[in-house]
Order: structure tokens, then sequence, then C-alpha cells
């Protein structure tokens, strides 16, 4: 739903169109979007109509982006380290063959 919202709005029925899900249950997706502040609904006429809010979108990419961060930077110094103790194996079996 969301991704299919990044394209422009849509309506309730639009959304639930691709879905293998009752309309019921797509509205109360859309209410727990609502809820979260990522989609914004408006009643047209007797259509509700739904579109993202990009802002919140934004904060959990910031957020993910540092997660990342922190981990690529966990995971080079991992590398460095298995590299090192590489390298040091290396050196102990080539001194220890005669």
């Amino acid at each position: 739903m969301v991704e299919r919202l990044t394209f422009g709005p849509a309506s309730v029925s639009e959304l639930a169109k691709p879905l293998a899900m009752s309309l019921a249950a797509v509205v109360q997706h859309v209410q727990v979007l609502e809820a979260c502040g990522v989609v914004k609904t408006e009643k047209v006429g007797r259509t509700r109509m739904c579109r993202i809010e990009p802002a919140p979108m934004s904060a959990a990419e910031q957020w993910i982006t540092d997660r990342r961060r922190g981990w690529e930077a966990r995971l080079d110094r991992l590398g460095d380290i298995l590299t090192e103790a590489d390298i040091l194996n290396q050196t102990a079996t080539t001194e220890e063959t005669p």
C-alpha cells in the first residue's frame, strides 16, 4: 500500500484491488498507517482518498541509514580482525614448515 501511494493518491478501493485481502482488512491497514502518520486520508464525496505523508518516511529512512552506518562500521572492523587473524595464521604456518 505504501509503495503504491508513492506514485500518487489512491482510493481505499484502488489500494485493495491488487491485494489478496478483504476491503475491511485494507481499511484496517490504512487506519494503522494513518495513526502512525505515514498516510493521510480525506473523504472526497463517497470515496476515501489516501496519500503518503513524506515526513515520517524521511524520518524512518534516516533512522535506517544511521543503523546501517553503525553496522557497516562493525562489519568493516570484523573484516579487519579476520584479515589480521588470517595473516597471523599464515605466518605461523609458514614458520612451522621446515
